[in-house]
């Protein structure tokens, strides 16, 4: 599997980084489960360091801006009955917990579309934000129960990482990078993406879902080893 390419640069004498494309979608619960078990599998391992790219997939490309009843939706899209959408829930809620990522499932009660949070996080990579951008927009929706398709919701994250609310603003208001996220959109669709979280490791290797440390660990010193 192949990616956009991005170069990379390392000191002579020293591996080069890890390059992590993190094909995910800010409305994911195993995303968020996926993304703190990488890395704490990452601070396992000392001699690994990694350049993280957040790729866009939106699970529900067609939703409107009203977003939808959660459990609803989740009984339209899979069939499951209330009782299963708990079951699942709380096994979600204990595994984020195991990682350090707060599920607050009281607070959550819809679904939204997320096309403007990844236009905002193309802006931000291009700003050096992306990955606290995407920490602090999983914990917006999934902790605070807060709207991700909201725009003040979202320059709210922006301002919090460090980025500057107008040019944030700007990016929002104009439909900026909406072409750029349809066009990496359809390449990992392309690429046989078909759920997320997806994790490729040096354009080469792929990880799916939202595993627990102990198997990022093993597949990333795999990896290293070169085996």
């Amino acid at each position: 599997m192949s990616t956009p390419a991005i170069s990379t640069t390392s000191t002579p004498g020293t591996p080069a980084p890890l390059r992590i494309d993190f094909v995910s979608d800010v409305s994911c619960p195993w995303c968020a489960v996926g993304l703190k078990s990488l890395e704490t599998a990452l601070a396992r391992i000392p001699e690994a360091s990694a350049e993280f790219h957040f790729q866009p997939f939106e699970l529900n490309p067609d939703m409107g801006a009203e977003g939808q009843d959660i459990t609803e939706h989740i009984a339209e899209k899979y069939g499951s009955t209330p009782e299963q959408q708990e079951q699942s829930r709380e096994m979600i809620r204990q595994r984020g917990a195991a990682v350090g990522f707060t599920f607050a499932m009281d607070k959550r009660s819809r679904i939204y579309n997320t096309f403007d949070a990844h236009r905002l996080l193309h802006w931000a990579e291009e700003a050096g934000r992306q990955k606290e951008l995407k920490h602090a927009l999983l914990e917006a929706y999934f902790t605070n129960g807060e709207d991700p398709s909201s725009h003040e919701v979202l320059l709210g994250a922006a301002e919090r990482v460090g980025l500057d609310r107008a040019a944030a603003r700007q990016v929002l208001e104009s439909g900026q990078f909406a072409d750029e996220v349809r066009m990496l959109e359809q390449y990992w669709q392309q690429a046989g993406v078909r759920s997320v979280p997806a994790v490729v490791i040096n354009q080469r290797h792929l990880i799916s879902g939202g595993q627990p440390p102990e198997v990022f660990e093993g597949a990333l010193r795999q990896i290293l080893a070169g085996t």
